[in-house]
């Protein structure tokens, strides 16, 4: 399982963007988790499903709004990640009105949540294989921190413990 003061693992995130800008184009873009962290601080977190009860009511909704004081924080961008496809981390992001606060990352293979050991088998829910909720912030490819959900919680993954890891 990673931990503090591993890389993140070597893979390939999904974005869907619904507008071209900053040589995007649109539709599904890969993401290059090396060289996307290379040279940031990032806010990383991520969730079993989206669309979720406690994801779309508390977990995305908290980091939109602490946007602005992450940024204060020296906080360069905010990831979430989950395994669903590109085409719905992008409908959900319209729905939770992210914009460019936070970055809606599809882990469509679970290729990345495997590479970090935080994966979460919710086969009997009809789920199958998905991401644990946690988050973690990220310096430059390295976890500086990491906040690990027990299992059915929210008490450490939230935008607040992770911004006060910023601040800190």
């Amino acid at each position: 399982m990673i931990k503090v003061g591993d890389t993140l693992p070597a893979s390939t995130l999904m974005e869907y963007s619904e507008v071209e800008g900053e040589g995007c184009s649109i539709g599904p873009n890969a993401v290059d988790v090396t060289q996307a962290s290379a040279g940031k601080t990032i806010a990383l977190f991520a969730l079993p499903g989206a669309y979720t009860p406690t994801c779309s009511a508390k977990h995305v909704p908290g980091y939109v709004e602490h946007f602005a004081q992450f940024k204060a924080a020296g906080v360069d961008e905010i990831w979430c990640v989950s395994v669903n496809d590109a085409f719905v981390m992008g409908a959900w992001a319209r729905d939770q009105k992210t914009g460019a606060k936070v970055r809606m990352l599809a882990d469509g293979s679970a290729a990345f949540t495997q590479a970090t050991g935080l994966t979460l088998d919710l086969t009997s829910r009809g789920m199958g294989l998905r991401s644990n909720r946690y988050s973690m912030l990220v310096k430059n490819g390295k976890v500086a921190s990491l906040n690990i959900e027990g299992p059915g919680k929210f008490e450490v993954s939230d935008a607040q413990t992770l911004l006060a890891q910023a601040k800190g």
